[in-house]
């Protein structure tokens, strides 16, 4: 499967899924940070609500991709959905399994 097909499974999946972490226009603070990290080692793809105009969501989403090396597969207005594989697998808790 090519990388396009593949983004396109991923916002398929991201289509059911409610934000777990919602970001406030004070940025990425710590227990933000903390919960991102677990959400992802959790479910790998998951949503991100970001309260904040236009330019300060963005300068958030790169600060957030940066700081969880993750990988940004869509963002629709304050709504982002991010990718970051587990090492390993929680089929239990992992989007990209239960959705396959």
């Amino acid at each position: 499967m090519n990388q396009q097909q593949q983004k396109k499974q991923y916002r398929a999946i991201g289509h059911h899924l409610n934000p777990v972490v919602t970001i406030a226009g004070n940025g990425l603070t710590e227990q933000v940070a903390a919960e991102l990290e677990r959400a992802l080692d959790d479910h790998e793809l998951i949503k991100v609500r970001i309260n904040a105009d236009r330019e300060t969501r963005q300068l958030l989403i790169n600060a957030l991709l940066a700081s969880t090396q993750s990988e940004l597969v869509q963002r629709i207005g304050g709504i982002a959905l991010i990718l970051r594989r587990a090492t390993v697998q929680k089929p239990a808790l992992s989007n990209l399994v239960r959705y396959q």
